[in-house]
């Protein structure tokens, strides 16, 4: 197998250098806060494995370019709110590349949680199971 010209640590380094990353302790403090959106992009296994953060949107990595652009077909009209969109995945990394990718479609405002739920846990953020 020839080696990868990018491998995907260096796309989510890339992806961090262009786009909003928040601390668990910073998405804390919006969770909950009118005009917020949080938006869990973890496939249904692992939601339904760790838990969830209370009020977010699931919308799973696969589908979210297409739930977001109002003209698909498959447009979720969670998505046309003017909202400031946090996102988040396991440990951030998916997360990071799916909000750089939202972001240059042009959607937005938009962040990310870096570390993921994982840091979400860490900082103790309220989680349901």
């Amino acid at each position: 197998m020839k080696p990868l010209s990018k491998p995907v640590a260096e796309l989510v380094a890339d992806a961090e250098s262009e786009i909003e990353t928040l601390t668990a302790e910073e998405a804390l403090a919006l969770h909950g806060q009118p005009g917020v959106t949080f938006v869990d992009i973890r496939d249904i296994r692992e939601l339904d494995k760790e838990g969830r953060v209370p009020g977010a949107v699931h919308a799973p990595r696969g589908m979210l370019e297409f739930w977001v652009d109002p003209d698909s077909p498959y447009h979720r009209e969670v998505f046309a709110r003017d909202d400031r969109y946090v996102l988040f995945c396991a440990k951030g990394q998916r997360s990071a590349l799916a909000t750089q990718q939202l972001q240059r479609m042009g959607f937005g405002p938009i962040c990310h949680v870096g570390g993921g739920f994982a840091a979400w846990r860490e900082g103790e953020g309220p989680i349901e199971k």
